[in-house]
């Protein structure tokens, strides 16, 4: 797949802006103040792979590229931004294409940060994040709806099922729900994944503060979002590799490898990505062209010294077209 793609989301002065220059060490405006950030920057991040050092070693690769992670910062959001208040509204659209969205959440007490809403209340700062998504979407929604009632009037099957699908999330989203609470069955069906639909997005809370800044109730409401999260203070770190592996982890990716004289390379799929469907992220002939793949695990390759090492031990494996990549494969693909 292509580089993974993250918004980062969350209301004015909350840390979003120093997340994006840890991330990218991009010197970037960071004011104490709302709508400094006023076009999305976007950052492409490394994703920390202690692999690809080891291998480019044994290799004596002349080059090193590791997977990577597109960041896209965009304007603090306020409450009413779907209506046009503030400026975040207008770039909610720079984030539809996004894999995942990152709503950063402030935990932490200071008097010379001032909050928009005038008050540390991390709950209600989600609540209001979620329902701009949530108002942002319903807009998209009721735009497709429009379109489909027409079509499905001159008795398509298939477009009255899709308007069967399309009114089902407009009544989840009426009710102030996320789109991404119906289940993975409707969120995969074309229509619903042409929308782009910012809530049926994989979320994780950045919650900038310290462990004792983050209560329970604020734990089981993100809980209750089936989203996970991360405490971090903004503050005091100076990478956030944690957050990128978070990424990985909710989005069901893994990274395999490539090494050799030229070049020692991290590839993104998804967990559960058969070798032709791997073989096809470095070249889109390889997964119509494949014939096999030798595969050996990253740590045993190592251990063997080189990849001829690996074959006189008997080390590498043959797969064919049903073997399932696992993370950390270091893989020759051969095709016709």
């Amino acid at each position: 797949m292509k580089n993974i793609s993250i918004g980062i989301v969350g209301l004015p002065n909350v840390g979003k802006s120093t997340l994006f220059k840890i991330l990218t060490n991009q010197n970037i405006t960071i004011a104490n103040y709302p709508f400094a950030t006023i076009d999305p920057n976007v950052g492409i991040v490394a994703v920390p792979d202690e692999r690809l050092e080891k291998l480019t070693k044994l290799s004596a690769s002349k080059k090193t590229i590791p997977a990577a992670v597109e960041f896209y910062d965009i304007a603090g959001l306020v409450k009413g931004a779907n209506r046009g208040e503030g400026l975040g509204n207008q770039f909610l659209s720079h984030i539809k294409e996004v894999n995942a969205i990152v709503e950063v959440i402030r935990c932490f007490k200071s008097d010379e940060i001032i909050h928009v809403e005038q008050g540390i209340d991390p709950v209600r700062d989600i609540e209001i994040i979620n329902t701009e998504l949530i108002l942002k979407d319903l807009d998209t929604v009721e735009k497709r709806l429009a379109k489909l009632e027409g079509e499905a009037r001159a008795g398509d099957k298939n477009k009255i099922k899709e308007k069967e699908i399309v009114e089902k999330i407009k009544e989840v989203l009426n009710a102030n729900k996320l789109a991404n609470s119906l289940g993975e069955k409707i969120l995969n069906g074309p229509v619903v994944k042409e929308m782009n639909l910012l809530t049926a997005k994989k979320q994780i809370y950045l919650l900038n503060g310290d462990e004792a800044d983050v209560g329970e109730e604020l734990k089981n409401k993100i809980k209750g979002l089936g989203a996970d999260y991360l405490i971090m203070n903004l503050g005091q770190v100076n990478n956030v590799d944690g957050l990128i592996k978070k990424a990985y982890e909710i989005l069901g990716l893994i990274s395999f490898l490539t090494t050799g004289e030229d070049e020692t390379r991290a590839w993104t799929i998804k967990k559960g990505e058969k070798a032709p469907e791997a073989a096809g992220t470095i070249h889109s002939d390889f997964e119509n062209k494949f014939i096999r793949a030798e595969v050996i695990n990253w740590g045993k390759l190592l251990e063997s010294g080189s990849w001829n090492g690996a074959k006189q031990k008997g080390w590498i494996r043959v797969e064919g077209k049903d073997y399932e990549v696992q993370d950390g494969d270091v893989m020759v693909i051969r095709h016709s």
